[in-house]
């Protein structure tokens, strides 16, 4: 967890998100709040366009509670198992398992977890008794992926024999390895075997502070680390893999992550490439998360976010209500909409943290206040010990992730939409012969949404909505007329729709649309109505012609011509580079002829992740289109019409 955060700005405007899964789960008892509903407003028609990435799953971490949590009975350890794991509650389908460090020299207790590492180099299994509690718990109730992670390695293994403010000692880079596959090959024996093993946690920083457990791993010492562990899991038999490097910041990921990324050995081992967003990040610092993982071919996880002030960047608060859920469902929207994100996990899933106490103030789990902090899904008593409270309280942070976590499953496909409502944030899902579309209203007054998801004839299988007065609850089937979804999204909710169809995505889908540049307000043209392969394509005044006319594909290809052969969009020569050329080409179904739609009106190619551009920001007819580091540019930024 991120203590000292660089000051950022959040960018203000709102989105609104639609999110596809299998049905699951069981509804849980709504808590009584109100909120005054306005009259919807209207829009036009939003599209489900061409497939993005595959969903890994949604989860939080276990670090620090459990070892609160190990001194409650067992039938309140198991409800809280319950609304982290199974269909009662929100089923999380990852979860992460804190490895401690042992907390030497870590001045918070609480944040100083066991080491299974004892002083002679032997291994003691009966630490860290709460952590391996409710990982045990995750591994009965069926969660898909079970992930440890690393604040700071052992004392053993650090430059100052502590757990903060140190840094890994590179000349152990075997000996870590081997500790952590010995600790994964451990789990994997009782049944409760680790999907991925991150080695490190916000490496950019020691906590030298020593308000928790951290050490520092430079960017030139972080594929060292990678392999070490790597080599060792693979040697240990483990199908394990790892994920790195988890900066802090966005921006620190993109910069020094490629230093690591370029090792010969390394990449081999990383399953996927995981991040932080505690800069805050925009849509298009997003996209170029995305363009990273493009690059390396690898899927990006956003690994860790919390604390938010509600509708704002980091701070001190508590808000259990729907505002502060919604502030975090801006993250997870973002982070999967623009950032391509295959897994969102909140940073803890249990905190104390209230800010008051909950014996003495009937109001206390309910209300905001200044004192307590956005860090978890779920709280309880910090005075358990002493006044023997041990209720836990769910806040409607809890229950939002459950609009997501229960719906969309591991290996879900999300589709990009295209067209959602302002103040609609929409993301689109297919497993299954099935969409999950979860729609969040940030707006303050009712919405109406009208989406086609292009894949035949839907039909309602569920409809589950958290608002200011509903958590996860039953409400009413949308409107369905042939492959299009109506419906009325009460102000500030969330609400998860599933849908069997009766076609696969694309089988509906309109064809033939013009693309028109924000910033010149010209078409994506095809110069001379031409049919040649390797046409490169520019900015012409809007026309209406056939060379104008582009359908946005289920598979991600963006076609012209009504799809004949010759007719897809293409980078030339399948360059990846910035600067390169756009041109139509005959299809081939290969990544540099697949472009993802986002929010913001951008197409990053998938093989590139780069972004279809008017060059040098030109608007007169005959400006050429290139690729482009994504930047937010108005010349980067194109509407269907």
């Amino acid at each position: 967890m991120l203590l000292a955060i660089r000051a950022a700005r959040r960018r203000g405007a709102a989105r609104t998100a639609l999110t596809l899964g299998a049905l699951v789960g069981a509804v849980l008892i709504p808590t009584s709040q109100t909120s005054a509903t306005a009259a919807a407003t209207t829009g036009s028609t939003a599209q489900i366009a061409g497939a993005a990435q595959t969903i890994s799953g949604f989860g939080a971490s276990g670090a620090w509670w459990p070892d609160d949590l190990a001194n409650f009975s067992g039938s309140a350890q198991k409800q809280v198992g319950d609304l982290l794991f199974t269909s009662s509650g929100i089923q999380l389908s990852q979860y992460r398992y804190n490895i401690g460090g042992g907390g030497v020299g870590v001045t918070n207790a609480a944040r100083a977890p066991q080491t299974f590492l004892t002083s002679g180099g032997g291994y003691d299994w009966t630490k860290d008794p709460g952590g391996r509690a409710f990982l045990s718990l995750a591994a009965a109730d069926g969660v898909p992926d079970l992930i440890g992670f690393v604040n700071s390695a052992p004392a053993a293994f650090t430059t100052n024999g502590r757990n903060c403010g140190g840094s890994i000692s590179t000349g152990k880079d075997a000996a870590y390895g081997s500790y952590l596959a010995t600790v994964a090959a451990h789990f994997a024996a009782q049944g409760e075997s680790f999907g991925q093993i991150s080695p490190m946690n916000e490496p950019d920083d020691s906590f030298g502070t020593c308000g928790q457990e951290g050490m520092s791993v430079s960017a030139s010492d972080r594929a060292g680390v990678i392999d070490a562990v790597g080599s060792a899991l693979s040697s240990a038999g483990l199908p394990t893999t790892v994920i790195a490097d988890e900066s802090s910041l966005t921006t620190q990921l993109t910069s020094e992550a490629p230093t690591w990324l370029a090792d010969a050995q390394a990449p081999g081992h990383v399953g996927a490439i995981a991040h932080h967003t505690y800069d805050f990040p925009s849509g298009s610092r997003l996209e170029q998360v995305g363009a990273l993982g493009a690059a390396a071919g690898k899927p990006v996880w956003a690994t860790e976010i919390c604390c938010q002030v509600s509708g704002g960047g980091y701070g001190q608060q508590y808000d259990p209500t729907v505002t502060g859920a919604l502030t975090m469902v801006d993250s997870l929207y973002d982070d999967l909409a623009y950032g391509d994100d295959s897994a969102f996990q909140w940073w803890t899933a249990l905190s104390p943290e209230l800010g008051c106490d909950p014996v003495t103030s009937s109001s206390c789990t309910t209300s905001v206040n200044s004192g307590g902090w956005n860090d978890g899904l779920i709280y309880y008593d910090p005075n358990y010990a002493s006044d023997g409270n041990q209720n836990v309280y769910p806040t409607k942070r809890f229950y939002a992730l459950g609009q997501y976590s229960r719906y969309v499953r591991p290996g879900a496909v999300r589709y990009a939409v295209a067209g959602s409502p302002g103040g609609v944030q929409t993301l689109a899902f297919w497993q299954n012969n099935a969409w999950t579309v979860v729609a969040a209203n940030t707006n303050t007054s009712a919405t109406a949404l009208s989406l086609n998801a292009g894949s035949g004839a839907l039909t309602p299988t569920g409809s589950y909505r958290t608002s200011a007065t509903e958590n996860l609850a039953p409400v009413a089937a949308p409107s369905i007329s042939g492959s299009t979804l109506s419906a009325t999204l009460p102000a500030q909710s969330i609400t998860t729709y599933v849908l069997a169809s009766a076609g696969r995505p694309g089988s509906s889908a309109p064809a033939g649309q013009a693309l028109v540049g924000a910033q010149s307000g010209r078409c994506l043209d095809v110069p001379d109505v031409s049919t040649t392969e390797g046409t490169g394509l520019e900015l012409w005044d809007c026309n209406g012609g056939g060379n104008q006319r582009w359908t946005l594909t289920a598979s991600g290809a963006v076609t012209v011509y009504g799809g004949s052969t010759l007719s897809c969009l293409g980078a030339a020569q399948g360059g990846t580079s910035p600067g390169t050329g756009v041109e139509i080409e005959s299809c081939d179904g290969s990544p540099g002829q697949s472009w993802v739609p986002h929010p913001d009106g951008s197409l990053t190619n998938t093989a590139s992740g780069l972004c279809l551009d008017a060059y040098s920001q030109g608007t007169g007819n005959g400006t050429r289109i290139d690729e482009w580091t994504c930047n937010g540019g108005a010349n980067q930024q194109w509407t269907l019409d």
